[in-house]
């Protein structure tokens, strides 16, 4: 079951991230051209764009975020490496998300909208996503990073949860 998970894990986050790199690319090719000015040339970057962010790279990045919390609560997995893999992936989502904003937006304006350039989510989402692979391959021991952290983080506070996060 683990090595199944692990599968559809490291399936899914391939998929996510190659999205998360070609998107930004396309958008920046497609959707500034002179082209996209055009109907015809308007009509196929949004079915381009709105297709793979909504059909392929989303749902990748659902199996993906789903498969690695599973494998997680299986594996009772709880490391400092963990949480700095966790935190990278959130800023992935970040990306993820922003990218979506910018393909709204390019539908909404029908190639007549002012957007930052694309190629911004490459700058940011490749150095999260190679921090996500160093973190998981290398497994460094990152208990040093702990001494950083103001003290009320790392003591228990004598606080019960509330009645809504009590387990049952």
């Amino acid at each position: 079951m683990i090595a199944l998970l692990k599968a559809f894990h490291i399936a899914a986050l391939s998929i996510w991230c190659a999205g998360l790199v070609l998107l930004p690319v396309l958008m920046q090719l497609s959707g500034r051209g002179e082209a996209v000015r055009q109907q015809e040339g308007y009509t196929q970057f949004r079915r381009i764009s709105h297709f793979g962010y909504t059909m392929v790279i989303t749902p990748a990045a659902i199996i993906a975020v789903m498969a690695g919390t599973a494998l997680i609560l299986v594996t009772d997995l709880v490391a400092p490496w963990l949480l700095a893999k966790l935190v990278a992936v959130c800023g992935m989502v970040l990306v993820h998300a922003w990218l979506g904003h910018l393909i709204v937006r390019s539908g909404e304006g029908a190639g007549d909208y002012s957007m930052p350039p694309p190629l911004i989510a490459l700058v940011l989402g490749v150095p999260l996503m190679l921090t996500v692979l160093w973190l998981v391959l290398a497994k460094p021991e990152l208990t040093g990073l702990t001494d950083l952290l103001p003290g009320f983080l790392l003591e228990p506070q004598g606080r019960d949860l509330p009645g809504i996060l009590t387990p049952i």
